[in-house]
């Protein structure tokens, strides 16, 4: 919540060490590489990430070999935190490894490298010592920590939000549907052509002509196949059964 991070600010200034010689004495889960550290974050004006390293070392305790991401107080006073989440906050702005910057800007960009909480990647975009960035969060003031040799700190200019899981971001494209695209159309067998009847030459039996007429055309009229009976269909019969009346006569 906005006021539990003001609270966080405001407590970050009255715990502030009244005089930068005194020693203060570490916690029981806090070692002198972390005081130290601490004393360093506080110099620089860090005092509200100092506040939620004392907050999460009252219940765990803070590794040690590890680099911290620290934003600044004005960054941290924006920022919506749920009461219970602080040492999230903490591991998801650190890297398990005491790394100063003259390594970190020798990392390529494009490069992944893991944070301290479990499956929260850290994507680094190097375009030199300037204009360097982790999650599209500016380093703005490298090599806070100095003092001991287990823990490094370096000043960012914003706060490495959550992100959600990845399969969760994925974006499936979609196959074809089959309602995207119109069904095929049914392809109708194509209608006979009617082709003119032809010419039946001269001297030629139709071989058509036994066969029934048309229903669509039942007042065509019989197609005439010449001037001469005898070589049509009817003369030829009649002239077949006149031979045959011929010689049944001549038979008597």
């Amino acid at each position: 919540m906005a006021a539990f991070m003001k609270l966080a600010v405001l407590l970050g200034v009255l715990v502030s060490p009244a005089s930068p010689m005194e020693t203060p004495t570490p916690p029981g889960n806090q070692n002198l590489d972390l005081v130290g550290a601490i004393d360093e974050m506080q110099r620089a004006n860090y005092f509200t990430f100092v506040t939620l390293i004392n907050m999460a070392s009252l219940g765990r305790k803070i590794q040690e070999n590890v680099t911290f991401l620290m934003p600044n107080d004005r960054m941290l006073s924006r920022t919506v935190m749920p009461q219970g989440t602080v040492f999230e906050f903490l591991l998801r702005h650190s890297i398990p490894s005491p790394l100063l910057f003259d390594y970190l800007e020798h990392i390529p960009t494009g490069s992944i490298i893991p944070s301290s909480f479990p499956g929260y990647m850290l994507r680094i975009i190097n375009n030199g010592r300037r204009n360097f960035s982790i999650n599209n969060v500016k380093i703005i003031s490298p090599n806070i920590c100095m003092e001991g040799s287990s823990i490094r700190c370096h000043g960012i200019d914003g706060v490495l939000l959550p992100t959600k899981m990845q399969e969760n971001n994925t974006t499936i494209s979609p196959f074809p549907s089959c309602s995207s695209s119109s069904p095929p159309a049914a392809v109708g067998r194509p209608s006979a052509p009617s082709f003119p009847s032809p010419t039946v030459p001269l001297g030629v039996l139709n071989p058509t002509a036994a066969s029934a007429p048309r229903p669509s055309q039942p007042n065509a009229c019989p197609q005439r196949s010449g001037p001469s009976p005898w070589f049509s269909y009817g003369g030829m019969l009649k002239f077949l059964v006149s031979c045959m009346m011929v010689l049944i006569v001549g038979s008597i």
